[in-house]
């Protein structure tokens, strides 16, 4: 069997997210990465100027997985199941890209170029990515609300998803953060969409947030 072999560029992505992911953006530097993957600080330096660049690639790939997996497929209407899978996805997302969001605001100031990339894509693509799943969700029956609410529910859903291995540092200070945290984080966006569940879908509804209670 042939064994691929990849990229020092992609490897460099890779791992670092790896080592962002276990140990914190702010306590990894360049020479960490390089001694991590065993190359030279200058085959690092070849490839990304400093590790701003090497955060950008990674946002890079979460705008990406977002995007990607969560486009309303134009060939045909949603269903109640994809509004779980959509969940999931952002969910995994943040587990994916978790280091992210640990400390987003100063990960953000540290990185002017990030900053603008990540508030474009959350305050235009991201928002109408999600203006789209809710129009087509109305459409279908399963929620009802005015198109004013939709923005504000956009908006509140974001927040809970955004900060949501936050709380649950705060919340279970002794307790690591795992995948499971992320199931707590779908049912409680879940709670945040059922009074706009109308009643011909409430028992499917409450039949997917049971698949996510502990």
């Amino acid at each position: 069997m042939t064994k691929i072999r990849i990229k020092t560029y992609d490897r460099i992505v890779e791992e670092s997210l790896t080592l962002f992911n276990e140990q914190g953006e702010r306590s990894i530097s360049t020479n960490h990465i390089a001694a991590h993957l065993g190359i030279s600080p200058g085959n690092l330096y070849y490839h990304f100027r400093n590790k701003e660049e090497i955060v950008h690639q990674i946002f890079l790939q979460y705008r990406r997985f977002i995007s990607e997996r969560m486009s309303v497929p134009p060939e045909r209407e949603l269903s109640i199941d994809d509004l779980v899978n959509y969940l999931d996805t952002a969910f995994q997302a943040m587990w994916r890209f978790r280091f992210m969001f640990y400390d987003l605001p100063g990960l953000l100031a540290r990185n002017p170029q990030l900053q603008s990339e990540y508030h474009q894509f959350v305050n235009s693509e991201l928002k109408n990515i999600l203006g789209r799943h809710f129009r087509a969700f109305i459409r279908l029956g399963l929620l009802k609300m005015d198109e004013d609410d939709i923005e504000s529910i956009t908006v509140n859903i974001w927040l809970v998803v955004k900060f949501w291995f936050a709380f649950e540092q705060t919340a279970h200070p002794k307790a690591a953060i795992t995948e499971a945290s992320s199931r707590r984080g779908v049912k409680q966006v879940l709670t945040l969409l059922k009074p706009y569940v109308q009643p011909d879908f409430m028992t499917a509804f409450a039949a997917l947030r049971a698949r996510y209670s502990e």
